[in-house]
């Protein structure tokens, strides 16, 4: 007899998760702490797994000057896909209108959410890291790679002396992939739990109130998906089967938690098993959950014309166009502080005098938007490192 596959749980779990939102919604929200505890271990495993496999990767097999060509590929590719996905966010917004219709209340909304300026100067200071216990304390993707990028470099420089160090790193991925698998058996339980807790406290009826702007999303997504990520897999000949064989997991993982950190080990130790090296998967993925956020990048387009439409304000192209360069700059670096999306939208609400009251609005369907912005980023950064790896000539997939 066939065994499930994990997919297959994850499934039923999200339906199991709909069912008991819907039918108690009372218990569905005291399912909290089951979801906050797979998430918990989840993120256990992020900083240690990260450290691991991108020390090995680099002092086993690349070098500076390699490293420096794939980060200058990925960063290529990251900006190449995200400018596109905010301007088809910008045609799908001007073409539906979701705002058409919906009134934004003044009220002390603006300060549901936190307000932060992000500079270029600031993002730049942000990826180094004071200590690299702090990083690790905190998840911070982004200087943990940093830090190893540089460590691994040391580690090759130094050669037999460091065998020791760079021995213990590749026993440490080993062991975090195998504690990967013992929380993915927990994984549909944790995104029932997380599905139910979302549906039991917003409720049916809030898919209604702004179900033109969720619908808009969700078609926009795919066609992000097809039109923005697609021709990578054509161009680069990644072959389509076996990468959704890879992705689907991490995926589902993604949409049903709203969590890109719930995916992370998962789409390591996937990416790595179809075929993209150890030190291209742990420098590229990462590094594209701060700068290849490209669902954010579709919903931040999105959002932004939506709250100008609703408050009956007329942007310009030009306006609109200046809106969009704006977001590509302040939306990079910032994907490990919480509501990054809303925050960042706020900020550019601010600069372009639009009401604040519109993020509040937002909140209130913020967990449905975001369960697919998060699918989408992860399924864009799975597919980053393959595209980077078929550049540097490497084969996947085989």
């Amino acid at each position: 007899m066939k065994r499930i596959s994990l997919t297959t749980w994850i499934f039923v779990g999200m339906a199991a998760g709909v069912v008991l939102g819907i039918a108690t919604p009372g218990f569905a929200k005291q399912l909290a702490p089951v979801s906050n505890v797979f998430l918990r271990l989840i993120r256990s495993i992020i900083a240690p797994l990260l450290f691991g496999t991108l020390v090995v990767g680099i002092a086993g097999g690349g070098d500076m000057k390699q490293m420096g060509r794939i980060g200058g590929k990925a960063i290529l590719y990251f900006e190449i896909v995200t400018t596109l996905a905010l301007f088809l966010g910008l045609g799908a917004v001007n073409l539906v209108r979701p705002g058409d219709g919906v009134t934004i209340q003044r009220s002390a909304a603006e300060a549901a959410v936190p307000q932060t300026q992000t500079t270029f100067s600031s993002v730049i200071e942000h990826v180094f890291p004071t200590s690299i216990v702090d990083a690790l304390a905190r998840n911070d993707a982004l200087q943990i790679v940093v830090f190893a990028f540089l460590f691994g470099a040391a580690c090759a420089a130094i050669g037999v002396k460091a065998e020791p160090v760079v021995t213990f790193c590749a026993s440490l991925a080993e062991v975090m992939f195998r504690f990967t698998r013992y929380v993915m058996y927990l994984a549909p339980l944790g995104v029932c739990a997380a599905i139910a807790v979302t549906v039991g406290s917003k409720g049916v009826t809030v898919l209604f109130g702004l179900s033109k702007l969720i619908l808009t999303m969700y078609v926009s997504a795919i066609l992000c998906v097809v039109f923005v990520l697609g021709p990578g897999l054509i161009l680069f000949r990644i072959p389509v089967a076996k990468f959704y064989r890879a992705v689907r997991e991490p995926f589902l993982i993604g949409f049903s938690t709203a969590s890109s950190e719930a995916a992370l080990p998962l789409a390591l130790e996937n990416m790595e098993g179809f075929g993209v090296p150890k030190h291209i998967v742990g420098f590229v993925i990462p590094t594209g959950y701060s700068f290849n956020l490209v669902g954010s990048a579709l919903y931040l387009s999105l959002a932004s014309i939506f709250i100008a439409q609703a408050a009956g304000s007329s942007l310009s192209w030009g306006d609109q166009l200046l809106m969009m360069l704006t977001l590509m700059l302040t939306s990079k670096g910032v994907a490990g502080v919480p509501r990054a999306a809303l925050v960042i939208l706020a900020g550019t609400l601010a600069t372009f005098h639009l009401p604040m009251e519109g993020v509040a609005v937002l909140l209130g369907v913020d967990a449905i938007l975001d369960m697919a912005r998060t699918a989408v980023n992860v399924l864009g950064n799975c597919l980053a490192s393959a595209v980077v790896a078929r550049w540097e000539g490497y084969k996947v997939g085989a």
